[in-house]
């Protein structure tokens, strides 16, 4: 009976024990210090380069490709010799043309030497009215068969001509589509031979969405970009390619679309940018980043303070009392690993970073301030 009892009594003490659990105080969470910067604010787009001028060298009229006078990939001149093909059947339509020409003129001649011996002898009654108008008549037609004989000679040389293609612009040239030997200029063998693209300026299109349109031209500077691309003082346009690094040149829009596109719900957009050097090429993937306000003082955060439900975003601040505040705020612009703030939130306020899971409304803690090194500044 008595050990019973001094088991019981041992259970009972170390379970009071176990209960009993020490005061560790407020837990310590790491804080950000909102900030202010003077940003531009910018829109980032995807569009896709073209040459300045890409200008398909077709061939227009059919037969086998006698010649490639260029190197594939080079530069090529305006006036070059690019393409020759089989010129006999088109020679032969020449000479063709030539004598019918010359069988027309025959005929002119001497429906010519008809009407002029008829006509004294037609005011002198001395043939008959009938046999006057025949003879002018047949004059007519052998004028009419000589210009018609003619018509079809420039016919045929325009078509002989045909038989070399030359390059209609300085520029690139790519691969042709075509060998010696090729039936070329007739579907479905190669009518389009090759593209000649100027490239010393690069042009690259974007759509806009009905929705960015609308966002955007509430800025003064990206309005007069997208509603009057021909004034001189142009919002600025960045260009980044797919590694990451930035064109040197900045460009500038110069087109937009009279109108949305019904059927995609987008607007088409069109920038310039000068390539002295020749390296941006057409068909590239590039990211566009338009300038559409100029520099303001904004709050800027870690975009990780934030939290996101069904659109809404929300944060928490601690305030002089190192309570916890749970809070609604606007957001702006995305810089990379970094956010605007435009609602909710002033500069020099201490934001929750990490353990956003840990904590309440209301809850006190120990703030503890840390650093946050963004990516922007590697770029």
């Amino acid at each position: 009976m008595r050990n019973t009892l001094s088991i019981l009594l041992l259970i009972t003490l170390l379970i009071g024990c176990k209960n009993k659990r020490p005061d560790m105080g407020p837990p310590q969470i790491p804080v950000y210090t909102s900030q202010t910067e003077n940003i531009a604010l910018h829109k980032d787009f995807v569009g896709q380069t073209y040459g300045l001028f890409d200008i398909s060298i077709r061939a227009r009229v059919d037969g086998y490709l006698e010649g490639i006078h260029f190197d594939e990939g080079g530069k090529v001149k305006k006036g070059q010799l690019l393409y020759s093909i089989d010129p006999a059947p088109l020679n032969a339509k020449v000479a063709e043309a030539l004598s019918m020409v010359a069988q027309a003129k025959t005929n002119l001649v001497k429906a010519e030497s008809d009407y002029k011996r008829y006509k004294p002898l037609a005011e002198s009654n001395a043939v008959s009215q009938s046999d006057y108008d025949a003879a002018k008549a047949s004059y007519g037609a052998a004028q009419a068969s000589l210009e018609a004989a003619e018509a079809s000679l420039d016919y045929a040389k325009i078509q002989q001509s045909y038989t070399k293609i030359y390059s209609p612009i300085n520029g690139l040239i790519g691969r042709s589509k075509a060998k010696v030997g090729d039936y070329v200029g007739r579907e479905p063998n190669p009518v389009v031979l090759n593209t000649v693209s100027r490239l010393d300026t690069i042009l690259v299109q974007f759509h806009l969405t009905e929705l960015q349109y609308l966002n955007i031209i509430n800025f003064s500077k990206a309005q007069e970009a997208v509603t009057n691309p021909r004034k001189e003082e142009k919002a600025e346009v960045e260009l980044f390619f797919a590694d990451g690094s930035r064109h040197p040149h900045l460009g500038k829009v110069d087109f937009v679309g009279r109108n949305v596109d019904p059927t995609t719900g987008t607007l088409l957009v069109q920038t310039s940018f000068p390539n002295p050097r020749e390296l941006v090429r057409p068909g590239q993937f590039a990211k566009l980043r338009l300038t559409i306000d100029n520099p303001n003082d904004v709050v800027v955060i870690p975009l990780k303070c934030l939290q996101e439900v069904q659109g809404q975003y929300s944060l928490f601040v601690v305030d002089a009392d190192n309570k916890v505040e749970y809070r609604s705020v606007e957001i702006g612009q995305t810089l990379m690993d970094m956010v605007i703030i435009t609602s909710g939130l002033k500069t020099n306020e201490q934001v929750v970073m990490e353990g956003l899971n840990r904590i309440r409304t209301g809850m006190t803690i120990i703030p503890q301030e840390k650093a946050f090194k963004s990516i922007r500044n590697n770029q």
